[in-house]
């Protein structure tokens, strides 16, 4: 089984999403003059449930929701965990919040209001592909409350698995892997979460993991045995 996106782009500015998933597509269209403005349009159910889709990949499908302040750990433990998922056998997706923004979210900045429609696109797009029946992991600091329930909502309370990838300001200054919050301490970077810009923790997440205290071995088993723990991937191998 493969699973892959292409992104294009009209003259307008319209983007457009082909998702490819065991040999089914799904075209999402965003921005351009028409956004938010469709009539006349009507939704058409597929033969293939998400269910169909669940047992033949002999897993569940689920939306791993990563949080947490840059440089907190977010990338580095998806991509971990997609790597133990791999290798139990058990398909997956994920999504970055940097990666994103070369195609979809290009056209987004950093303000409040940009924010909310990276994480509600992130979220239609996450929603698709849990359809498509896969664990769907996301690495996006979501600052928001509001903006990460909306996200639960659109995906699902059933299938939203909110983690929130603790770590204190300081020790991610520290960290500071990409120089982010130096030049965000210069002046050189505006509405930088933490620095210039709120970051809102999580009120009821599904996991905390303090990457201060855990390392990325221990923060890797303790989502694997949520994930099995909830029924959503199989005891074997594990």
């Amino acid at each position: 089984m493969s699973t892959f996106i292409l992104w294009a782009e009209r003259p307008a500015g319209e983007q457009i999403c082909f998702f490819y998933s065991n040999k089914s597509t799904v075209t999402i269209k965003f921005g351009g003059n028409g956004m938010g403005n469709a009539t006349n349009i009507v939704w058409h159910d597929s033969k293939v449930t998400k269910e169909d889709r669940q047992i033949l990949k002999k897993h569940k499908s689920a939306a791993v929701w990563f949080t947490g302040l840059s440089g907190s750990g977010k990338s580095t433990l998806t991509v971990a965990v997609e790597k133990e998922l791999h290798q139990l056998g058990v398909h997956t997706y994920r999504l970055d919040g940097d990666n994103i923004r070369f195609g979809l979210n290009k056209d987004l900045g950093f303000s409040p209001e940009d924010r909310a429609e990276n994480i509600r696109r992130i979220g239609e797009v996450t929603k698709l592909m849990v359809d498509a029946g896969l664990i769907t992991l996301t690495a996006f600091i979501s600052p928001y409350q509001k903006d990460r329930d909306k996200a639960r909502e659109i995906i699902g309370e059933a299938e939203f698995i909110e983690v929130y990838v603790k770590c204190s300001l300081e020790t991610c200054e520290n960290r500071d892997p990409k120089g982010l919050y130096k030049k965000a301490r210069a002046g050189e970077i505006k509405e930088f979460t933490g620095i210039d810009a709120p970051y809102e923790e999580p009120v009821n997440p599904e996991l905390i993991i303090d990457t201060e205290k855990l390392s990325l071995a221990e923060s890797v088993q303790t989502v694997i045995h949520y994930l099995h723990e909830k029924d959503f991937i199989p005891q074997i191998n594990l």
